[in-house]
């Protein structure tokens, strides 16, 4: 999948979640997400991999029960769209890998935030989508992100353009180890749940299996279809 790792390796990305908008997540759910996606390889090589049955389809199995309205199964619906290939600008591509689950990260204080988040793996590209529920604005997140953030709009509601870095995870099917290194770059657009920017956001995120910097046209493109068939979207 990766230029530079032996053929017995298989190698993907995930976001530095750490350095995301949200900061939601910690090293050790990119481990388990990239263990995930590492497994299905394995399936692939064996023969039992999701090319012999078509585009994959949603598990739902990690998405655990949430006070909030927005499930990880729903967005993963959402997100995983027949024409998902077509907007990415990979028409013969599909869904290798689907997945939505709930991600708790617990404070200094104790408190718990839970998000949801989507996850849909292709041959070129990988996204992510995900719901912060919070009272934060994005006019709020544009500051915190610095000057390389670009203020833009979708669909009438405020939203920022900013990179991120990938981490890369190399897994010896032989061997059973794993290794990470510094990955490609990861494009995400945040954007308000409502026009009035009133508080929360959804991100997605879009990045390629070849380090590769993401189109910015295809971002758009899938954050204008998506969002609008996602629960809890408010129109402009």
């Amino acid at each position: 999948m990766v230029d530079g790792f032996a053929d017995s390796e298989r190698a993907v990305r995930e976001p530095e979640k750490g350095m995301s908008a949200g900061a939601q997540a910690i090293a050790a759910v990119v481990a388990v997400g990239g263990l995930a996606l590492a497994l299905w390889a394995l399936g692939e090589t064996l023969g039992q991999g999701s090319g012999t049955s078509g585009p994959a389809t949603c598990e739902a199995a990690h998405d655990t029960k949430s006070a909030k309205s927005v499930t990880g199964d729903q967005l993963c619906t959402a997100l995983n769209r027949p024409d998902l290939p077509a907007l990415l600008g990979t028409p013969d591509e599909y869904a290798q890998t689907a997945d939505g689950n709930v991600s708790t990260m617990t404070s200094a204080d104790g408190s718990k935030t839970s998000t949801p988040e989507a996850d849909v793996d292709l041959k070129t590209y990988s996204l992510r989508l995900s719901l912060s529920d919070d009272d934060v604005p994005v006019a709020d997140m544009a500051a915190f992100l610095g000057v390389t953030a670009q203020r833009r709009t979708v669909l009438g509601h405020p939203a920022v353009l900013y990179s991120d870095r990938t981490i890369a995870l190399s897994f010896n099917l032989g061997g059973g180890k794993a290794s990470s290194g510094p990955g490609g770059v990861a494009r995400s657009l945040l954007v308000a749940r409502d026009a009035k920017d009133g508080g929360g956001f959804y991100e997605v995120s879009l990045w390629r299996q070849d380090f590769a910097t993401p189109d910015d046209a295809a971002l758009f493109r899938v954050a204008e279809k998506v969002l609008p068939t996602v629960p809890g979207w408010r129109e402009g």
